[in-house]
């Protein structure tokens, strides 16, 4: 098959379709390597080793929590104003600098460093998850309806091998340090035997900082549209005010993608939650740190031919009913999480994660970029990562609950079956072909009124 097929197959056919997905690949260090394997590890049996019991592990919940709290916040009103401003890339822009900041500085956490690390990590992840929706909402502008499926997925597969390739390389200088010169056996001071993974998060900032630069050379800035009721000159923030209300509204209008938005919120929570938890639950049970960040590994490199298996799927058998299988296997992976003893366990779900991880993710982003016109992108992204975040809010805040409460996360790791099961019931009540064509003449009207 020809390079240009190929490319065709995958979504990535124009340049600006591959320099897009080159974010993913991108971030996904920073999603891999911050958020679900590297720091949560080091959180817990570094920084937070003097902690009693699981305290380290309900710190970190706590969190995340109040980071994906602000990012929440803030995203519809700055969603509203990169649309109204033409100022996508910059926000995008300005949420990685501080992510990449908090990143680096990342390199001077130390043991008992328990409130320097959690200000750090709250600020890597708002940084983090905040330049995603700006990255998100370019989305519906380079791609047609017909390639969305496609390019999503391709995004989140390439993610995989860009932050599985990362990984790797951080695992092997982890756990072989002499290797790549760097201190090693018996008798280091702390500083010394931590320098390897405090390195990994100087390695992780410089990733994102490098291959995010495509998407700023290749991506063109969506035009500002400009609606019957907005003047030029007025103040971007005032405007921002006042299209979040008419956006309220306006949901009303757009049934399914607002039904759509409400069960994505309640089955992401239990994808959030096994992401983000995973690492710090595997820590809690005992098992050893190679072997977490090997199973993570794992996850990243089943995930790449399954994510584009996942959009081949949804060619065929449509977006919808994958996301449904999906779930099915997420149901899966809690009953099994729930009696995990072994790394050998693990292992084996990590295998199940990776297998439907990706594509579940993006095709609920290609789902939601089908029902939304382009002309509200911005500030429609930005209740989708509202959606998005306060489902990240859920998740770990009953992890914090179950262990003030029980001393373990057994319970909550069960728990989340409850947000497959009842999203899965509300997806079934979204008309995907009506929230399309809502969309469509949406963006026509306003095209007419232009």
């Amino acid at each position: 098959m020809s390079t240009s097929r190929l490319l065709d197959r995958l979504g990535l056919h124009r340049p600006e379709l591959r320099a897009w997905a080159m974010y993913d690949w991108a971030i996904s260090a920073t999603q891999v390597g911050i958020v679900t394997a590297i720091f949560p590890i080091y959180y817990v049996k570094v920084v937070g080793a003097g902690l009693p019991g699981a305290k380290a592990t309900e710190y970190l919940a706590n969190s995340n929590t109040v980071a994906l709290a602000l990012v929440a916040a803030l995203s519809p009103i700055l969603g509203a104003v990169a649309d109204y401003a033409a100022a996508k890339k910059r926000f995008l822009a300005g949420f990685m600098v501080l992510g990449l900041a908090a990143i680096m500085a990342m390199f001077f956490i130390h043991a008992g460093d328990v409130l320097f690390a959690s200000a750090l990590f709250v600020l890597a992840l708002i940084g983090a998850t905040g330049s995603f929706v700006f990255y998100e909402s370019l989305l519906p502008h380079i791609a047609s309806p017909a390639e969305v499926d496609r390019v999503s997925t391709a995004g989140y597969a390439i993610g995989y091998v860009g932050g599985g390739m990362l990984l790797a390389l951080n695992l092997a200088w982890i756990q072989r340090p002499a290797w790549f010169g760097l201190p090693s056996g018996p008798g280091l001071s702390e500083a010394a035997a931590t320098l390897p993974v405090r390195l990994a998060f100087v390695s992780i900032a410089a990733w994102w900082g490098l291959f995010a630069i495509p998407l700023f050379r290749r991506v063109p800035e969506p035009p500002r549209r400009l609606e019957t009721d907005e003047r030029r000159g007025e103040n971007p923030i005032r405007v921002a005010f006042v299209r979040l209300r008419e956006t309220f509204r306006e949901l009303r209008g757009f049934r399914q993608a607002s039904v759509f938005l409400l069960a994505f919120l309640i089955y992401n929570d239990g994808i959030q939650t096994i992401i983000k938890m995973a690492t710090a639950y595997g820590t809690e049970l005992g098992i050893g740190q190679g072997a977490l960040i090997g199973a993570i590994l794992l996850v990243q490199f089943v995930g790449i031919p399954f994510s584009f298996l996942f959009g081949m799927l949804a060619g065929r058998i449509g977006a919808k009913p994958a996301v449904f299988l999906g779930l099915f296997v997420y149901t899966v992976i809690s009953i099994l999480g729930y009696f995990m003893r072994t790394a050998t366990h693990f292992f084996v779900l990590a295998i199940l994660v990776g297998m439907v991880q990706g594509g579940t993710q993006a095709l609920s982003r290609s789902l939601f970029a089908a029902m939304t016109p382009p002309h509200k992108s911005g500030e429609f992204f930005g209740f989708f990562s509202v959606f998005e975040k306060f489902a990240g809010i859920f998740g770990p805040l009953l992890f914090a609950l179950a262990i003030r409460s029980t001393g373990s996360s057994r319970v909550a790791i069960l728990s989340v079956i409850a947000f497959f099961a009842v999203g899965a019931a509300l997806l079934t009540l979204v008309d995907v072909p009506e929230g399309e064509r809502a969309a469509r003449e949406a963006e026509r009207s306003v095209r007419a009124a232009a």
